[in-house]
């Protein structure tokens, strides 16, 4: 059954095959998504529209809000925050390189009470081990940690975190950078300003695929000196 406490976005730029079965997961689950099109080549976004079709979900292609060039993160933030607080709904994010479980999504939205700002589902690889952005964990000092959830200052990604409606309420995005292109960090930290806890669930892993939305930054892993290089002198991926 569809949780209403929940508006479920998914912003996409082609990497069509891996965001279909992402879309899947969520439909499968149990839930509806609402598809952000960041400006995908026409013969994907032709493909988007069929999947959409197929599985009754909504679909937005940026394309008709905006003439901005990819990538328009602040655009969708904005629009999700709006949508989520009109209906007095929390806003939750999930990746197209994410695949969430079937309780997932109403695993976290039981951990939303007063004071929390955003809950955020770890992220690992097939095996189970934790990987970007929540790789720290496997440092040694983190190993005691029961499979919880905590309570972090840490910052969250967006690969399948929830901002509730109190943060929503409180924060005001229409002063997110718009130099800047991602905003995970910048709302992590200002949820913790407002005095809101952000809640990691360690007991509630999802599998990552990094970066299949973004290939480029595998290089990260591979070749760490082409990654910054590509990074600052293409301004890519400015957070």
């Amino acid at each position: 059954m569809v949780n209403k406490h929940l508006h479920i976005i998914m912003p996409i730029k082609d990497s069509i095959e891996m965001a279909e079965k992402a879309i899947l997961a969520i439909v499968n689950s149990g839930h509806t998504v609402c598809v952000y099109d960041d400006n995908s080549t026409p013969e994907n976004a032709q493909k988007l529209d069929s999947i959409a079709q197929q599985h009754n979900i909504q679909l937005i292609h940026l394309s008709s809000l905006t003439d901005h060039p990819s990538p328009n993160y602040r655009l969708v933030l904005q629009h999700a925050r709006n949508t989520a607080l009109s209906k007095g709904q929390h806003l939750v994010i999930v990746e197209s390189d994410v695949m969430v479980q079937d309780d997932t999504l109403n695993r976290m939205v039981k951990q939303v009470s007063n004071g929390i700002g955003m809950v955020a589902a770890v992220t690992t690889n097939e095996e189970g081990v934790y990987n970007f952005p929540y790789h720290y964990l496997l440092k040694w000092r983190y190993r005691r940690l029961k499979k919880e959830t905590i309570a972090t200052n840490k910052r969250f990604s967006f690969c399948c975190t929830l901002l509730s409606n109190e943060l929503l309420q409180k924060a005001d995005f229409d002063q997110l950078d718009p130099t800047k292109n991602w905003f995970d960090v910048t709302i992590s930290h200002w949820s913790l300003s407002l005095g809101l806890k952000n809640m990691l669930m360690l007991d509630n892993p999802v599998i990552h695929y990094p970066h299949a939305s973004r290939p480029w930054k595998l290089l990260k892993y591979t070749n760490p000196w082409l990654y910054y290089w590509r990074k600052f002198t293409q301004k890519k991926d400015r957070i």
